[in-house]
């Protein structure tokens, strides 16, 4: 019956000791690198008390003497506004081996135990540049989180709304050092241009890290000013009917440059004339012109002149149907005694 009385009143004075020791907060998750700060409120008569790390001696701290030198540098106590007699355990910077339990110890009392994990936080990128489709077509997107612990949750934006998970893939692979890769593919059907966001994140990170590109579909051209859509057929149709008329007057301008240094018909004539009178003389003579030769007659000039004036009387109603020069020598004879008889003076030939 005593021993029974002995536990009962043990266990209670054990409940009322714990009810009197607060340790706060029972969980703590932090990212590699930041501040880890626990509270420890005991609310009773105290001497000692003591932090651990995962079992091991990490701070002292004496109520008479306050926080006792440490050989861990990365550990100190300070003491808190709320409560004279509680302490404020800070672990200035948290590396993955602090990951564990936390332990504050009331010496001849009681002890408290809270949870710290520590994770990591990497890089994420979507890969490629800025891209461009038409309308109605399918564009891939990847992305890659590269050095997280733990896993971190990969998620995509779309114009700032979220992706459901149905419509992407996930894959997820561990490094040697505990750190995780996640990869995902989007495949997004070009309706608008928007921006495409990749999302990554765990739950010690108050906001996600995110990694975007510019979809920009060729099919329109955003105004942003009033936020409307110019389809790019209107533009390329005007541009056709611009370089169409371009064309057009290119042609026009080629056509009346070409009729204006073309030679009129009776230049021509006269042309063709002026050379067979030249020709004439030469040919009857089965010999060349004397060049040097001069006489009191009539020049050559005037001769070939009053031999087209001759012809052209006689044959300009049927010109345009006279046959080629025939070279022969009754023709040739039969002319030079036509010449003879239309003039006295004729201007006399070296043949050579």
């Amino acid at each position: 019956m005593v021993v029974h009385l002995l536990v009962f009143l043990l266990s209670c004075r054990i409940q009322a000791v714990g009810a009197q020791m607060k340790l706060s907060p029972e969980t703590l998750t932090v990212l590699r690198g930041e501040e880890a700060r626990f509270t420890c409120s005991p609310n009773t008569q105290w001497t000692a008390m003591v932090w651990l790390l995962d079992g091991t001696v990490a701070l002292t701290i004496s109520k008479l003497h306050g926080v006792l030198p440490s050989t861990n540098t990365n550990v100190t106590a300070e003491k808190s506004q709320i409560s004279k007699d509680s302490w404020v355990f800070v672990l200035k910077s948290t590396e993955r081996n602090n990951q564990g339990q936390v332990t504050c110890d009331l010496q001849d009392f009681d002890r408290k135990t809270a949870s710290l994990f520590v994770q990591e936080k990497g890089s994420v990128k979507v890969f490629g540049d800025n891209k461009l489709a038409f309308q109605g077509q399918s564009v891939l997107f990847e992305c890659q989180a590269v050095g997280w612990y733990p896993e971190p949750r990969l998620q995509w934006q779309v114009n700032d709304r979220k992706v459901s998970q149905g419509e992407y893939n996930i894959s997820s692979e561990e490094s040697g050092k505990s750190l995780f890769t996640v990869s995902s593919n989007l495949s997004v059907t070009a309706a608008k241009s928007s921006y495409v966001c990749c999302l990554a994140s765990v739950s010690a990170l108050p906001t996600p890290l995110k990694s975007s590109v510019r979809l920009t579909v060729v099919a329109e051209v955003v105004q942003e000013g009033d936020d409307c859509t110019v389809p790019l057929a209107v533009t390329a149709s005007l541009s056709a009917l611009l370089l169409l008329l371009l064309l057009c007057i290119c042609t026009v301008l080629c056509y009346r440059q070409r009729r204006q240094a073309k030679p009129s018909p009776q230049a021509a004539i006269w042309f063709d004339q002026s050379e067979v009178g030249k020709r004439s003389v030469a040919e009857v003579t089965a010999g060349e012109v004397n060049l040097g030769y001069s006489s009191e007659g009539p020049t050559d000039a005037d001769y070939n002149e009053l031999i087209m004036t001759t012809h052209s009387q006689k044959d300009f109603a049927s010109f345009r149907k006279a046959p080629d020069v025939v070279h022969c020598s009754s023709l040739s004879v039969h002319s030079e005694s036509q010449e003879e008889e239309n003039y006295k003076n004729i201007k006399r030939i070296t043949t050579v």
